[in-house]
């Protein structure tokens, strides 16, 4: 082999790496093994190795559990950004603009209804992408006002958290959410009116502490992080080691605190068939 030869088998090698897209593969954090993104995506963000649930986007979301993928957008009322004027190290309306831009979605909270195996439900689903899933005002008015939609449609209401808790840079008006959502669902309940959650990972603080353990129905998907604070800090306050994996979703269906755990591929028809259940097999009321 000369030189030349040398040199264009170089120039080919850098060539092809630079044809190489990035993000490609995508590392399980369960069991490290390498997936194409796109066979990943056709999983439903599921890994075909160990079966660990990826965080799924919101739109995502909404075509898996809706009929047909279609539903219509409510819109969810506008509130005061930064009622606090928050400043940390960085100012909290500049990082609220940050996560905006990226996001299509104003805030944490997303609402759509629509038909699930034909009966016509609200569905929230929460963004763990938008800062954590936590909630503020924002999410908290956002939910108040779903739930108000399904009571005025007589359908019923379910919602997918995946959360960090209450937003912190919004302080108490965060944690007046815990309240008002709780009232919210009250008032969903003396319409009679279902009322499903479905807990995906990961739901803990005071998501958990409030409306996301108050359904007629707690479904939760399978290996789910379910809690309220973290497991350091519960083992440093109790003073005492902790069962392994008492904060996953089937460590609580065992001791009591679920109803169901359910893989994501079997979540719409398993969703479904509750709605049918308790609504009299898909009947038209909206």
């Amino acid at each position: 082999m000369n030189w030349i030869t040398g040199l264009i088998k170089k120039t080919s090698v850098k060539s092809t790496q630079k044809d190489i897209p990035e993000n490609l593969w995508v590392k399980c954090p369960e069991c490290s093994s390498l997936t194409f993104r796109k066979d990943l995506t056709k999983n439903n963000q599921i890994c075909p190795n160990c079966d660990y649930h990826f965080l799924l986007p919101v739109k995502t979301r909404l075509n898996l559990l809706f009929d047909n993928h279609e539903y219509v957008n409510v819109t969810l009322p506008k509130v005061k950004e930064d009622p606090l004027k928050f400043k940390g190290k960085d100012k909290y309306i500049d990082k609220l603009r940050i996560y905006q831009e990226k996001s299509p979605y104003p805030d944490a909270l997303v609402t759509a209804y629509g038909k699930i195996n034909e009966v016509t439900t609200v569905l929230s689903v929460m963004d763990f992408t938008f800062m954590g899933g936590s909630m503020g005002a924002a999410a908290g008015e956002g939910l108040v006002a779903s739930v108000e939609v399904a009571i005025a449609k007589k359908v019923p209401f379910v919602i997918v958290t995946a959360s960090g808790g209450m937003r912190m840079q919004e302080g108490m008006i965060s944690l007046m959410q815990m309240a008002k959502t709780t009232i919210a669902i009250n008032k969903l309940k003396q319409a009679k009116l279902p009322y499903i959650v479905i807990l995906t990972s990961p739901t803990t603080g005071g998501v958990t502490a409030s409306f996301a353990m108050l359904g007629d129905i707690q479904i939760a998907e399978k290996g789910a992080t379910i809690g309220f604070a973290g497991t350091r800090v519960i083992e440093q306050t109790m003073r005492k080691k902790l069962p392994e994996g008492f904060q996953t979703a089937e460590y609580l269906l065992e001791h009591g605190m679920l109803d169901i755990v359910v893989h994501r591929n079997e979540l719409k028809n398993k969703l479904g068939t509750i709605l049918d259940l308790l609504t009299n097999k898909g009947q038209e009321v909206a």
